[in-house]
């Protein structure tokens, strides 16, 4: 792998579906997945939409796929060259990920000689409406070429088909593909025109759901011939006038050439590498593989909307339903809190925007204030099912408990909101309603308080912690100190909005502020939280975790009967012994280290760490993190590495049974870039300022990043035995 570039020389039809996450370009209004233009949606191409979903009949509920406006393959004297029907001689595929640029180069064996197809494609950064491709063409000998491109409708959908009607139209020099969706009836236009410096015939094909040009000309041997293609993607729900506005933008793209779109799409670029590129000397492996996690939170944070957050999968397609998860406040909101607070601040404003969702949801459950949606869609909507597991032996689905029991979520919106206050200095999103979503949260948690006739007080009981595979357990430590948290941040809240007299009468009309002052106090003294045990100063996770059978992983997995079943729940073999899915008392040490001594935080990291199978992309970055707090920098180092280079291995799970699963890692992505800037750098808040404390692994020489910090852009560089940070002014991005 070269500096800013990942590549790949093989072709090999098992690699598509990971390809596709791996090589993905987007611009946070879509991402496109990393597969060739001739692929149809047997090879799983997507267009994914932000923020857009639609549901066929009881299937689950997902984001929309756009119809493919990069549909193109090739004829060379009467015979079809594309993959991964016809076998190459050569091919390569490339992504420059200071760029998002995705590169292919095919060569085929031809009876004359060989025909060579070159080809790249951005989503532009610019103008996010945009997408501009150019497709080169050169062939060994003279012949008859045919360029099949155009708009492909029929599109690949996990839960679908999403398009009951497909609309395919032609006004020259453009063409079109509207689908209308069954659910909303949204219409989701793509535009279509292209250019050339050459002669040739056109004819237009419309088959099916495909709109298609026919470029017909006579090529001369060793001459390259280039197409380019302009992309237009516009929904209803942008604009009524979704048609017009899809035209005007690729037309005037055209105009302007693609040498000028793509030269403008860079600088883009650069101007987000220039705050948020980290520099590793010593280990290019690291550096790259950071570096490319966060090309990856780039190209899916949602610039163009002001409310609007990041699913888990990111824009890598359907999975999970495209649905927000805790995962966005905890792991990935750090990067834009740190190098771009706008974005951070719109991924928070979709929560303060959904708090009608959150307190229905509450309301349905029958407490008052606010419970997030553990899969968040649009307006609140949870989308996560009663059954989420499908039984291996039975075929029959599960019942499990995310939706109700992980109540764990509100205190992760309130993390974020607090994170976004402490880091900005600034009280706007407060005023703008994350006050309210705050006291809310407090209100749902009160709520769920039990107290013990004998016991002077509070807990929580029947939830699921971060570790998915115990569920329904009593105190689980992470979610009374979450709770505890949220109680303390109402306070604070309460407080400083009392310096704004009119939102502080408004406030006023709809509660008796000062009594939930009094008892939120109350709760944040009383709430139970474990301690500590006295001899081995481990944390228990959760009411009679110490009391589960102690097995190792590898023991554990020698039971299974089957590959594919589910290790948790209330019939799997881990839910009755001490392996947990991920990191649980970790992740709150994680988060309030500096209330525990150091050798509760190391006693507890060697405690979990060999009981933790790190069955999701969440858990390996808390590890690391922690071990950094440890001082183990070499232990943290393989975790971060896990993290950072989630979506470069090609052995991450793509497929539950013949469910597809696969996607990116956004929040490991995240949890990769906190652990290099909180972890090996070791940056922190100490008495209003910043303040960096490094652990840097062994391999690492120095390393050198920038933080927007209250406003001021501060340059950090650390040595092995030194660090300097350098207050660069007011940031003007």
């Amino acid at each position: 792998m070269g500096k800013w570039i990942i590549e790949d020389k093989e072709c090999l039809a098992e690699k598509i579906t990971s390809d596709g996450n791996k090589y993905l370009v987007g611009n946070g209004y879509m991402g496109i997945r990393g597969t060739l233009q001739e692929y149809k949606k047997e090879e799983f191409p997507a267009i994914n939409l932000a923020g857009l979903y639609d549901q066929v009949g009881d299937a689950w509920r997902e984001p929309l796929n756009a119809p493919n406006g990069l549909y193109t393959y090739i004829e060379f004297e009467g015979k079809q060259y594309r993959l991964p029907q016809h076998l190459p001689s050569s091919h390569h595929i490339a992504l420059d990920y200071r760029h998002g640029i995705f590169y292919r180069d095919t060569s085929w064996e031809t009876e004359v000689g060989k025909i060579r197809v070159k080809a790249e494609r951005f989503a532009s950064l610019d103008e996010c409406h945009l997408i501009a491709m150019k497709y080169s063409i050169c062939s060994d000998a003279d012949g008859r070429v045919r360029i099949y491109t155009g708009i492909d409708g029929e599109v690949w959908d996990i839960n679908g088909p999403h398009y009951d009607e497909m609309w395919l139209s032609e006004t020259k020099p453009i063409i079109y593909g509207v689908g209308i969706t069954h659910e909303c009836k949204y219409k989701i236009c793509v535009s279509e025109t292209y250019d050339v410096d050459f002669n040739l015939d056109e004819d237009i094909i419309i088959e099916g759901r495909k709109i298609v040009r026919v470029l017909s000309f006579e090529a001369k041997a060793g001459i390259s011939y280039d197409l380019y293609k302009y992309i237009g993607v516009y929904t209803s729900k942008d604009t009524s006038d979704y048609l017009n506005e899809a035209s005007r933008l690729i037309l005037e793209a055209k105009s302007n050439g693609y040498d000028y779109i793509l030269r403008k799409h860079k600088n883009k670029w650069e101007e987000k590498w220039k705050v948020s590129q980290v520099t590793i000397e010593g280990d290019d492996i690291s550096m790259e593989a950071l570096n490319y996690s966060i090309y990856h939170l780039h190209s899916i944070a949602p610039r163009h909307a002001d409310s609007l957050s990041i699913p888990a999968r990111g824009l890598s397609g359907q999975t999970y339903k495209g649905a927000v998860f805790w995962d966005t406040e905890m792991f990935m909101l750090d990067l834009f809190l740190f190098t771009e607070p706008d974005v951070a601040k719109t991924l928070l404003k979709y929560r303060i925007d959904t708090l009608d969702g959150a307190k229905k949801k509450a309301k349905d459950y029958g407490y008052c204030g606010a419970f997030y949606p553990w899969e968040s869609q649009e307006g609140g909507y949870d989308a996560c099912s009663d059954y989420n597991v499908v039984d291996v032996f039975t075929g029959r689905p599960m019942r499990t408990y995310f939706k109700d029991k992980q109540v764990h979520i509100s205190s992760a919106v309130v993390y974020g909101i607090m994170r976004y206050v402490d880091y900005t200095g600034n009280y706007d999103l407060l005023i703008e309603g994350g006050g309210q979503v705050i006291i809310e949260c407090a209100r749902f948690y009160y709520d769920l308080l039990i107290k013990k006739v004998h016991l002077d007080r509070y807990e929580l009981h029947d939830v699921i912690g971060p570790d998915e595979y115990h569920e329904r357990v009593n105190n689980n430590a992470y979610t009374n100190k979450m709770a505890k948290y949220t109680f303390q941040s109402a306070i604070s809240v309460i407080d400083i909005l009392s310096q704004f007299d009119a939102l502080y009468e408004e406030l006023s009309q709809q509660y008796d502020l000062l009594w939930l002052k009094q008892i939120f106090q109350d709760a944040a003294v009383k709430i139970y939280i474990p301690e500590p045990d006295e001899k081995n100063q481990v944390i228990e996770q959760f009411d009679g975790y110490f009391g589960l059978e102690d097995v190792s992983i590898e023991e554990l997995k020698k039971r299974m009967l089957h590959e594919k079943e589910y290790l948790g729940g209330a019939y799997g073999i881990a839910s009755h012994s001490k392996v947990i899915k991920q990191a649980d008392v970790v992740t709150m040490l994680n988060l309030f280290s500096d209330e525990y001594s150091m050798e509760v935080l190391l006693k507890n990291w060697e405690y979990y760490e060999p009981r933790t199978e790190h069955g999701s992309s969440l858990s390996a970055c808390m590890y690391s993190m922690l071990a950094c707090k440890c001082q183990m920098p070499e232990k943290a180092y393989p975790l971060f590495l896990k993290s950072a280079r989630a979506d470069l291995r090609e052995s991450t799970k793509q497929w539950a049974g013949l469910i597809y699963i696969g996607g990116t890692h956004p929040a490991a992505a995240g949890g990769a870039y906190m652990t290099a800037i909180e972890g090996f750098a070791g940056l922190r808040i100490k008495d209003g300022k910043l303040n960096v404390n490094p652990n840097l692994p062994s391999k690492w020489n120095s390393m050198a990043f920038k933080i927007i910090y209250h406003g001021d852009l501060y340059e950090i560089n650390i040595e092995k035995n030194s660090a300097k940070i350098n207050n660069l002014g007011r940031y003007k991005g």
